[in-house]
């Protein structure tokens, strides 16, 4: 290479560098970066030094504590049966009973270790009706497990393995003291791939997501797939917050999990006794809708509504009735119908608490003992009129206050009381507090004649029902006798 030639080279060279070292100035003075960049040395969360590792540090000393919970369980299924022709015009053989054949299902899911020797969390709906379990640890050892205790009502269940005493447990945090904003992680097996560890955010708390009377929610974006559910949700110390246990699945980067401060509670009672164990009111409440609060002269729809009262259960020893609206339970506020619930669960047995209601427009104080809730609570023992039963239903006539709430005077209609949460009538979804106002097209008069109207042997009944001041057609099919 001649002497001009290196001296141009040299040229380009030194321009290149120049021109490259401007547009990295360039970019970081409106706020860009390149591709593969060092971080900055301070700006907030995100641009925080060592981010990124510290949650690969994370994510690697909770691992141990993580693992795979894969289930079998027969089921069996029947195959369509045969009809042989007649031959020659002769009967051969007719209809065949349908033949069976038995198939082993298997599922995944997610727990994590509590104790050194051998207990785990997991969601009820991973192992429940399972024949068989076994636990896969990230060391890639393998072992059986069996249930400990189930609670279907938050989806918690406790498993364990045997003869293991050096297992690594994860601490559990308080998911009341994170709020939306903070960063969380995810580690599970969804579809199978072991130990996936997804980042994001908690997105809300306190979700009802239409499960139960127990619905409170973590939201968070961090990606939860099926095979996640039973892992833990951590916060950015690496302890428990949460337990991953539902999906958006009409979206993206939406995941619930049960708040860790709820399953301190019941996994105690699943370890002592193998079920949770509820305080028991002896009420069926609904929400107060404007229209209805109207109608009971309040300034406000906070609070829930009164609508059955349980025989000889503590509201009913205490003075509290039908209509009666439930403001203040333990000294603090009820302001939605699902507030009270979740309070009485947490209520040790026998303790006294001050209930206070609005009745004629009047606040009154009573004071209940509250009982132990049996399982399921009062409503299957509710469900024992006539016709009604046969769908897991019962009715009663709505209050008057409610029926005028409702304009109801000239329609009649029938209160839904108490809903057998094993019955026809739950899975069709029909829920304490609704009214039925018409009974296969033709109008119920009141609480009587629908049970009589039901009794017989029909299988299959069409509800039209008035539920948040809109009207739906439920349609309920009761199994054969």
């Amino acid at each position: 290479m001649t002497t001009a030639a290196k001296v141009l080279v040299g040229v380009l060279i030194g321009v290149a560098l120049g021109l490259l070292l401007t547009t990295t100035g360039a970019l970081e003075r409106i706020g860009l970066r390149p591709r593969n960049a060092p971080p900055p040395p301070a700006g907030g969360v995100a641009a925080e030094e060592g981010e990124h590792s510290r949650f690969a540090r994370l994510a690697r000393e909770a691992a141990p504590g993580v693992v795979n919970v894969h289930t079998s369980k027969t089921v069996v299924r029947r195959l369509p049966g045969l009809r042989f022709p007649e031959l020659f015009g002769l009967p051969f053989g007719g209809a065949r009973p349908a033949p069976q054949q038995e198939l082993e299902v298997r599922s995944l899911g997610t727990g994590f270790i509590i104790s050194p020797d051998g207990l785990i969390v997991t969601n009820n709906h991973v192992v429940d009706g399972v024949d068989a379990i076994d636990v896969i640890f990230s060391d890639g050892s393998q072992a059986p497990a069996e249930i400990v205790g189930q609670d279907p009502k938050t989806d918690l269940a406790l498993i364990r393995v045997r003869d293991r005493t050096d297992l690594h447990a994860l601490p559990l945090g308080d998911s009341d003291a994170i709020l939306p904003g903070d960063w969380v992680v995810a580690i599970g097996n969804p579809f199978g791939l072991d130990h996936t560890v997804t980042v994001g955010i908690v997105s809300a708390k306190g979700r009802n997501i239409g499960q139960g009377l127990y619905d409170d929610f973590i939201q968070t974006d961090a990606a939860i797939n099926p095979g996640n559910s039973g892992g833990p949700l951590l916060d950015a110390a690496g302890r428990v917050i949460g337990i991953n246990a539902a999906i958006q699945r009409d979206a993206n980067a939406i995941g619930f999990a049960v708040p860790i401060n709820l399953a301190k509670e019941i996994i105690p009672q699943l370890r002592a006794e193998g079920r949770a164990t509820r305080g028991f009111l002896g009420v069926v409440a609904q929400s107060l809708t404007p229209e209805i609060a109207a109608a009971f002269g309040l300034q406000s729809s906070d609070g829930a509504l009164v609508a059955q009262v349980t025989p000889g259960g503590p509201a009913e020893q205490a003075g509290i009735r039908r209509g009666d609206v439930i403001v203040s339970y333990r000294g603090e506020p009820v302001r939605k119908v699902i507030d009270l619930p979740r309070a009485v669960s947490h209520t040790p047995i026998g303790e006294r608490v001050e209930v206070v209601v609005v009745r004629d427009g009047r606040r009154r104080a009573f004071e209940a003992r509250i009982a132990k809730a049996e399982a399921p609570p009062s409503a299957r023992a509710a469900t024992a009129a006539a016709g009604t039963a046969a769908f897991g239903l019962r009715v009663e006539d709505p209050a008057p206050a409610v029926r005028r709430g409702l304009g109801l005077e000239s329609q009649g209609g029938a209160l839904v009381a108490a809903v057998d949460p094993d019955g026809p009538a739950a899975e069709s979804g029909l829920q304490a507090g609704d009214i039925l106002l018409e009974l296969d097209r033709e109008p119920v008069r009141n609480a009587a004649d629908l049970r009589a109207r039901l009794q017989g042997p029909r299988q299959r009944v069409l509800f039209l029902v008035l539920r948040d001041q809109q009207t739906m057609y439920i349609p309920v099919t009761r199994p054969p006798a």
